[in-house]
């Protein structure tokens, strides 16, 4: 990585003494900064990946509520722990939180080390990096979206962020950079997180007025701080056509389970198929799971974007009658309510509840 320093002193030895004097007097009051319970913190990071901290805040407090120790994760029921992440997306966090609790229970607590941590299910080097530094103690650097900004803009770094190699090497700065006393190292990579969710922006200018290492950022010395960091462009997401069928019968309404893997994997659904199909088309499908259409209700369409593929979703709400393919389970409101359906279904969720509501 290279680096053209145009002052003589670099940037990166002067951080830690006023960021962390700036994070003890303006830090966000989160419920996970106030425990050192590798559980806890645990569950916070695991949650907070991908998924905005206000968002967060109402999961978090039920999740432990059901589930204040590791023991009961690992005790859980699939359905009401998918039931309980319901909203919160990537549901294959939620799947992994279970196995490394699991995991976690039987050795009888979590490993103190940061090798240790990287070697459960689901926890990457970031996530080791922020339960070893908050929960241990340990000089171990997290390094996640906010982190590489704050570094590329303190050293007006314009490598791409998206290249494996410039992470480790902001790893390998923010390690040399921690503080020694132990009470500094557990708030230090948050401290770093916090000024790049707060103050050092994405999206937007930095506000550098109010920022501790306004005085010696180069980026903004250079006026390059709102052009970094450098990543290239993401792919295009793919479109997938669906056509969803919200199938009543009898007070209830048909779901069936995802596959094991892949996307949603496990999770329960509306029976749909490939394609937009018309209401002919339809009929058509419906007959082939060995129903027959009585009353068609309504047509509705949604659109859903997942990180990688977008659905766009035409629906049917549909009275049928006839057996139905074994798969195929029939809930009724409390039985739909009661399990976990993904929010890429949450517009065919709402139309199905009040559907069911009507027939009571």
């Amino acid at each position: 990585m290279e680096q053209n320093i145009l002052t003589t002193e670099h940037p990166l030895p002067l951080l830690s003494a006023p960021l962390l004097a700036w994070y003890r007097r303006s830090a966000r009051d989160l419920p996970w900064r106030h425990t050192a319970d590798p559980y806890r913190i645990w569950v916070s990071e695991i949650m907070l990946q991908q998924t905005r901290v206000a968002a967060v805040l109402g999961y978090y407090a039920r999740f432990l509520a059901a589930f204040p120790t590791v023991e009961a994760l690992a005790a859980a029921p699939e359905d009401r722990l998918m039931k309980l992440w319901e909203g919160l997306g990537y549901y294959s966090r939620a799947r992994n939180l279970q196995r490394a609790a699991k995991i976690v229970a039987e050795r009888g607590g979590f490993p103190d080390t940061y090798q240790g941590l990287l070697a459960l299910p689901g926890i990457g080097e970031y996530t080791a990096g922020a339960i070893a530094s908050a929960a241990f103690g340990l000089r171990e650097a997290a390094v996640d979206g906010n982190v590489l900004r704050v570094i590329t803009r303190l050293t007006d770094c314009h490598d791409d962020i998206a290249v494996p190699g410039t992470k480790r090497t902001v790893g390998e700065w923010v390690r040399g950079l921690m503080p020694e006393a132990e009470e500094d190292v557990r708030i230090f990579n948050q401290a770093l997180m916090e000024l790049g969710a707060t103050v050092c922006v994405p999206g937007g200018p930095p506000k550098c007025g109010v920022c501790p290492a306004g005085g010696f950022c180069l980026g903004r010395l250079r006026g390059t701080a709102e052009r970094l960091p450098v990543k290239a462009p993401k792919k295009a997401r793919r479109r997938e056509e669906k056509t969803v069928f919200l199938l009543l019968r009898s007070g209830t309404a048909a779901l069936r389970r995802r596959p094991d893997s892949g996307l949603l994997a496990g999770l329960w659904e509306f029976p749909n198929v490939e394609g937009t199909l018309d209401e002919a088309e339809a009929a058509e499908a419906v007959r082939a799971w060995g129903l027959e259409p009585k009353a068609w209700r309504k047509r509705l369409t949604a659109k859903h974007i997942f990180t990688h593929v977008e659905w766009h979703m035409t629906g049917y709400a549909l009275e049928a009658a006839g057996e139905s393919p074994a798969d195929f389970l029939w809930a009724d409101r409390a039985g739909l309510e009661a399990r976990a359906v993904p929010s890429a279904f949450a517009r065919y969720y709402a139309e199905t509840l009040r559907l069911l509501e009507e027939e009571r």
